[in-house]
């Protein structure tokens, strides 16, 4: 029985076609690869700008920081550029921090270097710290304490301050809640002396 025109005329088009596509995409990929041009390795992205050989052997994080809130409402905030893993809990260097208390008053925090004691719930502002307080108060000391589970920022050593009031230094300096419900206030004790400088 001799083969329709129509069914020859679809084999030699499947015959052709079967030849002709591989070469096609064949021709296609020869022209991606020829006219692709060369990668420069230099222009990748950098996905960091650390030195990953310095990382290894010093651990280290950076923009690490702290938020948390104490047991009578107000909110503590720690931040660094740089954060070191110790035994006690860890090292930051280059601190800021606010503490807000519940009754809108607002003090920052500034340290060259603060260690975190998680067993003592504490935060050591060290490396020569200041207090700005919102009341106008501003405090320099060697170092602050700072509580993280009540509101509390104690001195460490003597400090001198200047606030509304004019200059003033003391050996000691305690930022706290005054019982349960009580305000909150920055006080100064310890062979207090205030330059008194009026305003004009």
């Amino acid at each position: 029985m001799p083969i329709p025109r129509r069914d020859k005329w679809h084999s030699r088009l499947v015959s052709v076609l079967k030849v002709l596509l591989p070469l096609i995409a064949l021709v296609l990929l020869s022209t991606l690869f020829l006219f692709s041009r060369k990668i420069n390795p230099e222009d990748a992205i950098p996905y960091a700008s650390v030195d990953v050989e310095d990382r290894l052997r010093d651990p280290k994080m950076t923009d690490a920081g702290f938020a948390g809130m104490t047991s009578d409402g107000a909110s503590l905030s720690i931040q660094a550029n740089e954060a070191k893993p110790t035994a006690e809990g860890g090292a930051l260097k280059l601190v800021q921090g606010v503490l807000q208390t519940p009754d809108g008053a607002k003090t920052d925090l500034a340290s060259g270097a603060v260690a975190l004691n998680s067993a003592q719930k504490l935060i050591e502002l060290t490396d020569g710290a200041e207090l700005r307080a919102s009341n106008g108060y501003v405090v320099q000391a060697p170092g602050f304490g700072v509580s993280t589970e009540t509101t509390r920022v104690e001195s460490r050593g003597t400090i001198s301050a200047i606030g509304p009031g004019g200059q003033l230094t003391a050996d000691h300096m305690v930022l706290s809640q005054q019982g349960a419900a009580g305000p909150y206030l920055l006080v100064f004790n310890g062979n207090v002396r205030l330059l008194y400088q009026p305003k004009r």
